[in-house]
């Protein structure tokens, strides 16, 4: 025997799936937060860094193209945030790997260049042109690590002057390394904001890699929010100077007046001979100055050679 459901069943069926998909759309947008990665950093902050390192970018390609003689491409690829295992698992292996100290800050940077960049700059500054048809693959010699010392000093040197706006951080090498497992300066689970740059050198190109600990960038937070004030700041004096440039050639009208009392027409028809008027005006009374009929300043009457001029004492206070 079949039973038919009553409209208002329908309807509560109906209500409850309706309950039930809201309830699993809320969840799916919650994302759980792991106590134990307190060193996160917000995302406003990997802006700021995304558009240092972009500056850094740019920097970077004008030096490598002097001190190379060739033209050199660097293109910010990624700022992200991710644990140190993480970033470890993308290097390739071998690869030419330096722990970086950032006095005066506690810690260690990473950077890394892939073996597809580093093998046609040496080729380059050993006096070939860096088109090498077969790809090398394998750790760098002690000699080679003496050529590429100078490569470094113009990375470093063009990362501290990219830091410089924020804070003063000299980057130094401490150790190298060929095997990304191998360097262990952070714990597996320490974030680490990770900073991807696209090198291009003639027909080749490779990926450098930039990790600094969040812990660090964390602490500078307040020094990056300054240096959006500086800028903020140095912004609306650059638009006060274009605003004077274009009021300079603007032409004013100044009148020097002597404002006593008032007297009104009709007392000044009633005047016969004899009246005396008492003006009530010290000598010493600062005059008026107007500027295009509106009081500015007050001061006094003097003479510049044959000339006459007027002296501003103070500037005109209206009384409220």
């Amino acid at each position: 025997m079949e039973r038919l459901l009553s409209q208002e069943e329908i309807d509560n069926v109906f209500r409850s799936l309706k309950h039930k998909d809201s309830r699993e759309e809320a969840s799916s947008k919650a994302v759980p937060y792991d106590f134990r990665r307190p060193d996160r950093i917000a995302k406003d902050q990997l802006r700021s860094i995304h558009l240092l390192h972009d500056n850094f970018a740019r920097n970077l390609a004008s030096s490598l193209s002097a001190y190379l003689r060739a033209y050199v491409i660097v293109n910010l690829v990624s700022v992200e945030q991710i644990s140190y295992a993480e970033f470890l698992q993308c290097l390739p292996s071998p690869t030419c790997l330096v722990s970086l100290s950032m006095k005066p800050y506690e810690g260690n940077a990473i950077l890394e260049l892939n073996p597809s960049l580093v093998f046609p700059m040496l080729e380059m500054l050993l006096g070939g042109t860096g088109k090498a048809s077969t790809k090398i693959n394998r750790e760098v010699t002690e000699i080679e690590r003496v050529v590429l010392s100078g490569v470094y000093r113009v990375i470093l040197q063009d990362l501290r002057q990219a830091w410089h706006g924020v804070t003063d951080i000299d980057f130094a090498i401490d150790s190298r390394e060929t095997e990304p497992q191998l360097l262990q300066i952070l714990a597996p689970a320490e974030a680490v904001v990770a900073i991807g740059l696209e090198v291009r050198i003639a027909e080749n190109s490779g990926m450098m890699n930039l990790g600094m600990p969040s812990i660090i960038i964390k602490m500078l937070r307040q020094k990056f929010d300054q240096q959006w004030s500086v800028r903020r700041s140095e912004s609306k004096e650059g638009e006060l100077s274009r605003s004077l440039r274009l009021v300079k050639s603007a032409v004013l009208r100044l009148d020097a007046r002597l404002e006593g009392p008032t007297l009104q027409v009709a007392d000044l028809m009633r005047l016969k001979t004899g009246d005396v008027l008492a003006f009530d005006y010290p000598v010493n009374k600062p005059l008026s100055f107007l500027v295009n009929g509106k009081l500015k300043y007050r001061g006094q009457v003097a003479a510049a050679g044959r000339k006459k001029a007027f002296v501003i004492e103070e500037p005109y206070q209206p009384i409220e």
